[in-house]
């Protein structure tokens, strides 16, 4: 009977022990991390159905804009660019934010992330794969369709009190033509592979939730 050490590693996501049946060796495997990219239209809900999500789930929330916001905040070499990109409503160069987010989920010691508002182009989705896609498991797009109405209601009511330089008439406009043009393709792309799940987000967060919980559990979660 064979003694086998413990093996002590450091991964992120679960680590699984895998025993070979010809000798006495021990492989230790990385299984993927989960992850699942939370899009919409600026005020479609990602955040506050994200929070829901993790509440009743288990996953970690990243929210792209968020490390952006706390990153131009640090005072950082790249808090300057990161100002100028957000407050005119532009993408901030992708290696900037897959290394925030690999950086958030390495940290975490978690194996399931929602990611919210990313990847918001085509220049998101290739640094992604570039960099990320070998080290995870992207299941599918969870799309929060809203009207623009709607939405932009719900962002200015949030404006009056989050502080969000980006909250404001101006800077949607900006930020609705950015959505159109550049992350409603990178939808429907995953769309022509089965991978969205799309979630009315007009009505209450009560019940958008309530068909996201359906959703989440259909998909095994």
């Amino acid at each position: 009977m064979l003694k086998l050490s413990r093996l002590l590693t450091s991964c992120m996501g679960t680590c699984v022990t895998k025993i070979s049946t010809t000798g006495p060796k021990v492989v230790t495997m990385a299984a993927k991390p989960t992850v699942i990219f939370v899009l919409g239209a600026p005020g479609s809900g990602k955040g506050t159905q994200s929070a829901n999500i993790v509440q009743d789930f288990g996953f970690v929330h990243l929210s792209a804009g968020d490390l952006l916001r706390a990153e131009r905040s640090s005072g950082s070499k790249e808090s300057a660019l990161i100002e100028s990109y957000i407050k005119d409503g532009r993408i901030v160069p992708v290696e900037v934010t897959v290394a925030l987010l690999e950086k958030a989920m390495n940290s975490s010691g978690k194996s399931k992330f929602l990611i919210d508002g990313f990847p918001r182009n085509a220049d998101n989705l290739e640094g992604w794969e570039k960099r990320m896609d070998a080290k995870t498991d992207v299941r599918f797009v969870l799309f929060f369709e809203c009207s623009k109405d709607v939405c932009v209601g719900r962002c200015l009511e949030r404006g009056k009190t989050s502080g969000r330089a980006d909250d404001n008439v101006t800077s949607l406009e900006k930020r609705f033509v950015t959505y159109v043009d550049h992350t409603k393709p990178i939808v429907d792309k995953y769309a022509e592979k089965g991978m969205v799940r799309t979630v009315n987000a007009d009505p209450s967060v009560d019940q958008v939730f309530e068909v996201v919980k359906k959703l989440f559990k259909e998909e095994g979660f």
